[in-house]
């Protein structure tokens, strides 16, 4: 991992290639982000890059929070994000790292946290199938059916039942870098990224591309 960048989703659109062909994409504000602090393996036992997106006031930041930006001398940032980089050697704190980080054609990874569905049951959370709802199947015909019966009398580990959904962290790997703007710090991404509008997302280049 050698590159990386902290944006914003603004939402989907489409573009076309020079052969005309239709291209959906996800638009991002992709920085400018501010190099915070720098970890070293003497101090922190590995490496790695903190850097900051996203404009804020003190009003918004807490003293300790506010201390550590004055030391690093940089501006008070929404948004504190760390990557462990290959080589985080050509990185000082107070870099500024804009959306040319990344060129057109690149394989990029992108985390972010997926929309949150509420409490759902087994049918929206897992896909399960539903039985007849006629003929004596009464009011379970939604139902994830038996649990626990009397042999082996508890619960399986990993049993697909009602719970929570969505609003986790999710990573979507190699998506393709079809536009950068470097003037409106925009980058366009073939295909979707998890989480709903203006939510925050982490950008790094592709592991497995």
């Amino acid at each position: 991992m050698n590159k990386c960048i902290v944006g914003k989703k603004l939402g989907m659109t489409q573009l076309f290639d020079e052969n005309g062909k239709f291209i959906p994409v996800t638009v991002i504000e992709a920085g400018p982000c501010v190099v915070v602090q720098k970890k070293t393996i003497e101090n922190d036992g590995y490496e790695a890059v903190q850097i900051g997106f996203g404009e804020t006031t003190s009003k918004h930041v807490s003293k300790p929070l506010q201390g550590h930006f004055a030391k690093a001398d940089v501006a008070m940032k929404r948004h504190l994000r760390e990557f462990r980089l290959e080589d985080c050697s050509t990185l000082n704190v107070g870099d500024l790292i804009k959306a040319d980080t990344f060129a057109i054609g690149d394989k990029v990874d992108v985390c972010g946290t997926s929309k949150g569905k509420g409490y759902a049951g087994t049918i929206k959370r897992f896909g399960g199938h539903r039985l007849k709802e006629t003929h004596g199947t009464g009011p379970v015909h939604r139902h994830s059916g038996s649990n626990g019966p009397i042999d082996p009398a508890h619960v399986f580990k990993g049993m697909p039942l009602p719970g929570h959904m969505g609003a986790e962290r999710v990573t979507v790997q190699n998506l393709e870098v079809v536009k950068v703007d470097v003037e409106n710090n925009l980058i366009a991404l073939k295909g979707a990224i998890p989480g709903a509008k203006n939510g925050i997302v982490y950008i790094t280049n592709s592991v497995k591309a």
